[in-house]
């Protein structure tokens, strides 16, 4: 387990690296018949502390588990083939290839012009495209997400030394 506070720059560019080249994260939550459940969310940011936000649209079986337990569990993975091919030729990974951050789902709320400003700079490149509208167009409310630790995935002798 790493401590957040120390090793939060890395994680916030393990994801960024993440975003670039799956477009999503997985967030893991339980439901109220303990059974687990997986969404995607390709709107989640991290804070410059151990915060985050993602923007809930779409979202059914979060804000509905929320009530019940407001644990969660996100799996970032650095999906690059160049990423993957590289370390597999060179026999290790260079950086964590996917990371785990645990945490609490917090309140919904009216989103702020700079958390918009921040998803309509991550989806520029799609802007024109006509599928962007339906997707992010009209993203009014985030949910808060507070984080509690992290786990990088651990991959044998390919992750010596991290």
């Amino acid at each position: 387990m790493m401590g957040l506070i120390d090793v939060w720059p890395k994680i916030r560019a393990h994801f960024r690296n993440s975003f670039g080249t799956t477009l999503h994260v997985a967030i893991a939550s339980v439901d109220q018949d303990n059974n687990p459940t997986t969404t995607p969310i390709g709107s989640l940011f991290l804070n410059e502390d151990t915060t985050g936000f993602y923007f809930e649209k779409y979202t059914t079986s979060l804000p509905k588990n929320e009530v019940q337990n407001p644990n969660i569990c996100v799996l970032a993975v650095n999906s690059s083939r160049f990423f993957w091919l590289k370390s597999l030729f060179k026999g290790y990974f260079p950086s964590y290839p996917a990371m785990k951050l645990y945490g609490k789902l917090g309140v919904k709320r009216k989103a702020t012009e700079r958390e918009i400003y921040a998803l309509k700079r991550r989806m520029r490149l799609t802007k024109r495209l006509k599928g962007h509208q339906y997707l992010w167009g009209k993203m009014g409310y985030v949910r808060e997400v507070v984080f509690t630790r992290a786990e990088p995935i651990k991959l044998g002798k390919m992750t010596p030394g991290l």
